[in-house]
Protein backbone atom coordinates (compact mmCIF):
# COMPACT_ATOMS: atom_id res chain seq x y z
CA UNK A 1 0.00 0.00 0.00
CA UNK A 2 1.62 3.08 -0.93
CA UNK A 3 1.94 6.19 1.54
CA UNK A 4 -0.74 8.84 1.14
CA UNK A 5 -0.24 12.43 2.62
CA UNK A 6 -2.43 15.74 3.54
CA UNK A 7 -1.40 19.44 3.95
CA UNK A 8 -0.38 20.78 7.42
CA UNK A 9 -2.24 23.51 6.78
CA UNK A 10 -3.66 26.04 4.31
CA UNK A 11 -1.60 26.79 0.99
CA UNK A 12 -1.91 29.73 -1.36
CA UNK A 13 -0.20 30.64 -5.18
CA UNK A 14 -1.58 33.03 -7.86
CA UNK A 15 -0.12 32.77 -10.94
CA UNK A 16 -1.13 35.08 -14.35
CA UNK A 17 -2.05 33.61 -17.51
CA UNK A 18 -2.58 35.32 -20.22
CA UNK A 19 -3.96 38.28 -18.39
CA UNK A 20 -6.37 36.09 -16.45
CA UNK A 21 -5.68 35.51 -12.90
CA UNK A 22 -5.75 32.22 -11.28
CA UNK A 23 -5.15 32.26 -7.42
CA UNK A 24 -5.32 28.56 -5.84
CA UNK A 25 -6.12 27.81 -2.08
CA UNK A 26 -6.05 24.45 -0.83
CA UNK A 27 -6.60 23.10 2.83
CA UNK A 28 -6.76 19.83 4.59
CA UNK A 29 -10.43 18.81 5.02
CA UNK A 30 -11.99 16.27 7.51
CA UNK A 31 -14.89 14.78 5.03
CA UNK A 32 -17.41 16.18 2.54
CA UNK A 33 -18.96 18.65 4.82
CA UNK A 34 -15.59 19.94 5.99
CA UNK A 35 -14.43 20.97 2.47
CA UNK A 36 -17.71 22.34 1.37
CA UNK A 37 -17.59 24.84 4.24
CA UNK A 38 -13.82 25.18 3.05
CA UNK A 39 -15.07 25.67 -0.78
CA UNK A 40 -17.99 28.17 0.20
CA UNK A 41 -15.43 30.28 2.92
CA UNK A 42 -12.90 30.81 0.93
CA UNK A 43 -14.61 31.02 -2.85
CA UNK A 44 -14.11 34.54 -4.36
CA UNK A 45 -17.37 36.63 -5.13
CA UNK A 46 -15.76 38.74 -7.36
CA UNK A 47 -14.51 36.28 -9.66
CA UNK A 48 -15.69 34.68 -13.12
CA UNK A 49 -15.24 31.47 -11.98
CA UNK A 50 -14.69 29.40 -8.74
CA UNK A 51 -13.74 25.78 -9.76
CA UNK A 52 -12.62 23.34 -7.09
CA UNK A 53 -12.03 19.66 -6.39
CA UNK A 54 -11.71 17.74 -3.00
CA UNK A 55 -10.96 14.33 -2.21
CA UNK A 56 -11.30 12.03 1.10
CA UNK A 57 -10.53 8.90 0.54
CA UNK A 58 -12.99 6.83 -1.55
CA UNK A 59 -15.34 10.27 -1.69
CA UNK A 60 -14.53 13.09 -4.16
CA UNK A 61 -16.31 15.86 -5.88
CA UNK A 62 -15.47 18.40 -8.38
CA UNK A 63 -16.89 21.45 -10.56
CA UNK A 64 -16.07 23.13 -13.34
CA UNK A 65 -18.14 26.64 -12.21
CA UNK A 66 -19.65 27.04 -15.82
CA UNK A 67 -16.08 26.31 -17.73
CA UNK A 68 -16.27 24.39 -20.37
CA UNK A 69 -17.56 20.74 -18.96
CA UNK A 70 -14.09 19.24 -18.05
CA UNK A 71 -11.68 21.94 -18.18
CA UNK A 72 -11.22 23.01 -14.61
CA UNK A 73 -12.72 20.70 -11.47
CA UNK A 74 -11.19 17.35 -12.85
CA UNK A 75 -7.71 19.23 -13.79
CA UNK A 76 -7.80 19.96 -10.34
CA UNK A 77 -9.02 16.69 -8.55
CA UNK A 78 -6.24 15.05 -10.69
CA UNK A 79 -3.24 17.56 -9.56
CA UNK A 80 -4.68 16.09 -5.55
CA UNK A 81 -4.35 12.35 -6.87
CA UNK A 82 -1.33 12.95 -8.69
CA UNK A 83 0.87 14.12 -5.47
CA UNK A 84 -0.93 11.01 -3.53
CA UNK A 85 -3.02 13.19 -1.55
CA UNK A 86 -5.86 12.84 0.47
CA UNK A 87 -8.51 14.70 2.50
CA UNK A 88 -7.50 18.02 0.66
CA UNK A 89 -9.64 20.61 -0.65
CA UNK A 90 -8.99 22.79 -3.35
CA UNK A 91 -10.51 26.08 -4.74
CA UNK A 92 -9.09 27.52 -7.83
CA UNK A 93 -10.51 31.30 -8.56
CA UNK A 94 -10.15 33.04 -12.59
CA UNK A 95 -10.44 36.65 -12.76
CA UNK A 96 -11.10 36.86 -16.83
CA UNK A 97 -8.11 38.70 -18.40
CA UNK A 98 -9.67 39.05 -21.78
CA UNK A 99 -8.24 36.58 -23.62
CA UNK A 100 -9.99 33.18 -23.96
CA UNK A 101 -7.69 30.04 -23.49
CA UNK A 102 -9.40 27.35 -24.77
CA UNK A 103 -10.53 23.70 -23.08
CA UNK A 104 -6.86 22.42 -23.21
CA UNK A 105 -5.38 26.28 -22.14
CA UNK A 106 -7.86 26.01 -19.25
CA UNK A 107 -6.87 22.49 -18.61
CA UNK A 108 -3.36 23.48 -18.09
CA UNK A 109 -4.10 26.28 -16.07
CA UNK A 110 -6.49 25.29 -13.58
CA UNK A 111 -4.20 21.59 -12.97
CA UNK A 112 -1.06 23.67 -13.09
CA UNK A 113 -2.25 26.25 -10.52
CA UNK A 114 -3.63 23.50 -8.29
CA UNK A 115 -0.44 21.50 -8.78
CA UNK A 116 2.05 24.09 -8.28
CA UNK A 117 -0.03 25.11 -5.12
CA UNK A 118 0.07 21.82 -3.61
CA UNK A 119 3.65 20.82 -4.35
CA UNK A 120 4.95 24.20 -2.62
CA UNK A 121 2.66 23.08 0.88
CA UNK A 122 4.43 21.34 3.82
CA UNK A 123 2.86 17.99 3.91
CA UNK A 124 2.39 15.05 6.51
CA UNK A 125 1.91 11.68 6.06
CA UNK A 126 -1.72 10.17 6.86
CA UNK A 127 -0.99 7.38 9.88
CA UNK A 128 -4.00 5.14 10.06
CA UNK A 129 -5.30 4.32 13.15
CA UNK A 130 -6.82 1.20 15.00
CA UNK A 131 -8.64 1.14 18.56
CA UNK A 132 -7.52 -1.31 20.48
CA UNK A 133 -8.74 -3.03 24.47
CA UNK A 134 -5.88 -3.51 27.04
CA UNK A 135 -7.37 -5.98 29.90
CA UNK A 136 -3.89 -6.08 32.27
CA UNK A 137 -4.01 -6.33 36.49
CA UNK A 138 -3.10 -3.25 38.35
CA UNK A 139 0.61 -3.78 38.71
CA UNK A 140 1.01 -3.51 35.09
CA UNK A 141 -1.14 -0.34 34.35
CA UNK A 142 0.76 2.03 35.75
CA UNK A 143 3.60 0.92 33.65
CA UNK A 144 1.52 0.81 30.37
CA UNK A 145 -0.17 4.06 31.10
CA UNK A 146 3.42 5.27 30.88
CA UNK A 147 4.31 3.52 28.37
CA UNK A 148 1.80 4.20 26.00
CA UNK A 149 3.19 7.36 24.18
CA UNK A 150 6.47 5.17 23.01
CA UNK A 151 4.01 3.27 20.42
CA UNK A 152 1.96 6.62 19.78
CA UNK A 153 -1.11 5.50 21.42
CA UNK A 154 -4.08 7.56 23.06
CA UNK A 155 -6.37 6.95 25.87
CA UNK A 156 -10.18 7.25 24.98
CA UNK A 157 -11.36 5.09 28.33
CA UNK A 158 -10.41 3.14 31.22
CA UNK A 159 -12.66 0.97 33.55
CA UNK A 160 -11.50 -0.48 36.76
CA UNK A 161 -12.50 -4.05 37.57
CA UNK A 162 -12.37 -6.08 41.05
CA UNK A 163 -8.96 -7.64 39.23
CA UNK A 164 -7.72 -5.55 36.89
CA UNK A 165 -7.97 -2.55 34.69
CA UNK A 166 -9.51 -2.31 31.00
CA UNK A 167 -7.98 0.36 28.94
CA UNK A 168 -9.54 1.51 25.37
CA UNK A 169 -6.92 3.24 23.21
CA UNK A 170 -6.29 4.53 19.70
CA UNK A 171 -3.15 3.96 18.18
CA UNK A 172 -1.16 4.07 14.57
CA UNK A 173 -1.45 0.55 13.01
CA UNK A 174 1.57 0.22 12.51
CA UNK A 175 2.55 -0.25 16.52
CA UNK A 176 -0.26 -2.47 16.87
CA UNK A 177 2.32 -5.87 16.90
CA UNK A 178 4.62 -3.84 19.31
CA UNK A 179 2.28 -2.69 21.71
CA UNK A 180 0.61 -6.11 21.96
CA UNK A 181 4.12 -7.79 22.95
CA UNK A 182 4.67 -5.08 25.14
CA UNK A 183 1.79 -5.93 26.70
CA UNK A 184 2.05 -9.83 26.87
CA UNK A 185 6.01 -9.35 27.75
CA UNK A 186 4.88 -6.67 31.00
CA UNK A 187 1.83 -9.11 31.83
CA UNK A 188 3.78 -12.37 31.80
CA UNK A 189 1.06 -13.33 29.08
CA UNK A 190 -1.82 -12.77 31.43
CA UNK A 191 -2.60 -9.20 29.97
CA UNK A 192 -4.88 -8.91 26.72
CA UNK A 193 -4.54 -7.33 23.84
CA UNK A 194 -7.25 -7.06 21.31
CA UNK A 195 -8.26 -4.61 18.60
CA UNK A 196 -11.62 -3.35 18.98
Amino acid sequence: MSETFTLCGQARLQQDIRKSRFLALAAPVDGAESAMAFIARVSAADATHNCWAWRNGAQYRFSDDGEPGGSAGRPILLAIDGQKLDRVAVVVARWFGGIKLGVGGLVRAYGGCAAECLRQAPRQRIVARVCARIRCDYAAAATLHARLRDFGAARQAEHAHADGTELDIELPAEHVSTLADFVRDLTRGHGVFELR
